[in-house]
């Protein structure tokens, strides 16, 4: 008897607050986890080849909803891959815990600007289901990056993409 995968979303922002990977480690973390996989992506000191002093990130008004819908469908998908794998004795799994911030506002070199942590009874799993949520935050939310250059010039990224 195949069993479904549960999943569990913690959290899904986005933060005007600072947010980092300890945060999001410790709230998915569960005596069931027997992997813990995070990404936390930070604002760095150059952008093709020029040095960058901050940046600020700027939502869409539905990039709440967004976010939600691009959790919740790489729930669906993992579980239904999940469904279709089962388990050898049946047992339901345990849940999956997904964790995932994006900032808006200003941000200074080293700030996390995207953070993210699954835990999942197995590393695959995690791996898996971590990396496939920073790829899908960063393709499909309307966020938009405004870098500020050290000789004064400024640049949007992502912005009529």
């Amino acid at each position: 008897m195949a069993t479904e995968a549960s999943f569990e979303v913690v959290t899904a922002v986005l933060s005007t607050e600072p947010i980092s990977v300890d945060q999001a480690i410790a709230a998915v973390e569960s005596e069931t986890a027997g992997a813990v996989v995070s990404f936390s992506g930070v604002v760095r000191n150059h952008d093709g080849g020029k040095p960058v002093d901050r940046l600020s990130y700027s939502a869409h008004p539905t990039a709440r909803k967004v976010l939600d819908d691009v959790v919740a469908q790489l729930i669906a998908e993992q579980a239904e891959a999940a469904g279709a794998e089962g388990s050898a004795d049946g047992a339901a799994a345990p849940p999956v815990r997904i964790w995932v911030a994006h900032r808006v506002g200003p941000l200074e070199i080293g700030d996390p600007a995207l953070v993210c942590a699954v835990s999942a009874a197995h590393r695959g799993q995690a791996f898996a289901v971590c990396s496939e949520l920073v790829d899908r935050v960063k393709a499909q939310v309307p966020i938009w990056k405004e870098q500020f250059f050290s000789d004064g010039t400024v640049e949007w990224v992502g912005a009529g993409e």
